[in-house]
């Protein structure tokens, strides 16, 4: 049976979008993994409508902080990223991951949602950002921006934040494999080191 790999993180959290490029989809290819995604808001106090990056750092700081992005970025071989000056409250965001959960497209809405903010600048409180996300995976637009305003789903985002705190989640990426916590945009070899220690077999090699 398949170890679960279950996964904190934010689509706005830059070094979540490093792992999600990189190790996560390279630990998927190796390993009989289930990857168990937990919407974790980053910045939970973010007003709506967002902060600019000068409200997190010294105007002065934030070349250094794009710059160091770019450069640890590029060390997991993940380039093309697009620095955003605006950091948005990913509530709603968050709340349509929990409706293309239901609808089997959370992955590929994960991975769109981080494409569209680290890649291509776009707002995740838009609504016509989002509308473009959730049909470029195929879910149905008007559907998805009413769940992400749904007290269904945003009660759904509040339960999996409170079960984050249960098991001491504090910062992200974090990892559990099996029982083991594994914070930090990590190398590939840490996170596969605790995967082997969790008991998950490596797939065979393809030919």
């Amino acid at each position: 049976m398949a170890v679960t790999l279950r996964l904190y993180s934010d689509f706005v959290c830059p070094f979540c979008f490093v792992a999600e490029q990189s190790t996560v989809p390279r630990l998927r290819d190796e390993f009989e993994l289930v990857v168990d995604w937990r919407g974790f808001p980053l910045h939970p106090s973010t007003p709506k409508g967002g902060l600019p990056l000068t409200a997190l750092f010294p105007a002065a700081r934030v070349p250094a902080v794009k710059e160091h992005l770019r450069q640890f970025a590029a060390r997991f071989g993940v380039t093309g990223i697009v620095h955003p000056d605006r950091v948005p409250n990913t509530r709603r965001i968050l709340a349509m991951a929990e409706f293309a959960r239901a609808d089997g497209k959370l992955d590929e809405l994960r991975r769109a949602g981080m494409e569209a903010h680290w890649r291509h600048g776009k707002d995740l409180e838009s609504d016509g950002d989002l509308r473009a996300i959730a049909e470029g995976v195929g879910l149905d637009g008007a559907a998805a921006l009413a769940a992400a305003d749904a007290p269904r789903f945003q009660r759904e985002v509040d339960r999996k934040l409170a079960e984050a705190a249960e098991h001491g989640v504090t910062g992200i990426p974090t990892f559990f494999i099996g029982d083991e916590e594994v914070v930090g945009c990590q190398p590939y070899e840490a996170l596969a080191a605790a995967a082997e220690r969790a008991g998950a077999k490596r797939r065979v090699p393809r030919p």
